[in-house]
């Protein structure tokens, strides 16, 4: 009787491990994410059995709204990342010299901006989509063609005629008489080319701001001064920059102060509206004004970098560099031919419908610590008037310890809350 008992109580005992050891083999084999019954992974820790570690899902990056996920009634411009929606605007309104209210209906000084009301709105939509599909058909997809190729700033497409005076038709050379000997001319020596390149105008770009080991020295910059707007408002600010990529702005108001920073992940703003985060095509103007390397360390930037013709700027002969980045993005790059310092820096945005350039001014460097940095920095975008922004500063500071919280984003405060 006793034996009969021992022997039934081990084949239940092989079963529960036969039951355990199948289900913990499925459990290893599960989808990673699946959550194990709390229950069961006790047991399991009680048996000496390891406990299958659970694969956390991957993190998915917060991808950028469209505008016609963020807004209502568009029609064209799908596909168009929101954050570009007002630069695209803009650069249209001063493609054909006009302001917003030539599309948009405003009342009572309320715009209405999903409102099909003015013909000029359902005009301005034809020729968006003409647009777009020139450049799909002719040109893959590139945004060779745009609203300013025809209109220049004005309503009406500018017509340009056949001038009624042709070109005169290039010499033809002359061809041998059949019969008749003819001396080959000797070949002309090609001329030795003294002209700088790319590498050399960059590398004495560095000389003049000091040289790469006072270059590698800097590690944050405290600046203070004026920012004017492009309406002649001058506001105070102060700008805190920690290499490589984090910086913190705040300007001063008669509303008061707005907040901008990034902490190498997260871009914010902080305002009267609250915090937010900014995203897309806004942290890439911030990030472009205010990287720390951006304006210092320029072949670290640039896959491609090609000189073109001189010019000028103002009374400064300039050398121009056409450059490009790893990912296809465009700059142009105008260094001054005497004192090699950068004086004009030109970013290319890509849209749909156009390349859309700003244009930064560098002037008045001074000599900081033993390094040349620029106390006043202009910058223009593409609106109509074409408005300038400055940066005017009275005082820079090299290497002053900056508390890391002063890059974080703030939490969520309501509108108006300090």
């Amino acid at each position: 009787m006793k034996l009969n008992i021992l022997r039934l109580l081990v084949v239940t005992l092989a079963c529960v491990c036969a039951v355990m050891l199948i289900t913990n083999t499925r459990a290893q084999k599960a989808a990673p994410g699946v959550t194990l019954n709390p229950e069961f992974a006790a047991s399991l820790s009680s048996l000496g059995m390891a406990v299958p570690g659970q694969t956390p899902a991957a993190p998915v990056a917060p991808t950028e709204k469209t505008v016609e996920q963020a807004r209502t009634n568009i029609k064209v411009l799908n596909g168009l990342p929101d954050s570009q929606l007002i630069p695209v605007m803009n650069y249209m309104a001063a493609s054909v010299g006009m302001r917003c209210n030539y599309c948009h209906v405003n009342r009572n000084g309320q715009w209405d901006y999903p409102s099909d009301d003015k013909e000029e709105k359902l005009t301005a939509r034809v020729m968006i989509k003409l647009v777009l599909d020139t450049n799909k058909t002719t040109f893959k997809g590139n945004p060779e063609v745009s609203c300013y190729t025809c209109h220049r700033g004005r309503t009406e497409p500018t017509g340009l005629p056949l001038p009624v005076t042709l070109p005169s038709p290039r010499p033809q050379p002359s061809r041998p008489i059949p019969g008749q000997a003819t001396a080959t001319p000797a070949p002309t020596p090609r001329p030795t080319s003294n002209a700088p390149t790319a590498d050399l105008i960059v590398a004495k770009y560095i000389e003049a701001l000091g040289g790469q080991a006072a270059i590698d020295k800097l590690k944050t910059l405290v600046i203070k001064g004026t920012y004017t707007d492009a309406n002649g408002a001058a506001l105070p600010c102060e700008v805190y920059l920690a290499a490589p990529d984090k910086f913190y702005i705040i300007v001063t108001t008669p509303a008061g102060t707005i907040e901008r920073g990034f902490d190498g992940k997260v871009g914010w703003e902080k305002g009267g509206r609250g915090v937010t985060e900014i995203m897309g095509a806004g942290l890439d103007d911030l990030k472009a004004m205010f990287m720390f390397y951006r304006n210092l360390k320029l072949k670290e930037q640039f896959t491609q970098m090609r000189i073109g013709r001189r010019d000028k700027i103002g009374d400064h002969e300039v050398i121009p560099i056409g450059a490009r980045t790893a990912d296809n993005r465009r700059e142009q790059l105008f260094f001054d031919a005497q004192s090699g310092l950068l004086l004009r820096r030109i970013r290319l945005t890509p849209t749909i419908i156009g390349v859309i350039p700003e244009q930064t001014d560098f002037d008045d460097y001074r000599d900081v610590e033993g390094v040349k940095l620029p106390f006043m920095v202009k910058v223009a975008a593409v609106e109509v008037g074409n408005p300038i922004a400055t940066r005017s500063y009275t005082e820079i500071k090299l290497n002053v310890p900056i508390d890391d919280s002063k890059f974080k984003m703030p939490a969520a405060t309501k509108p108006g809350s300090p």
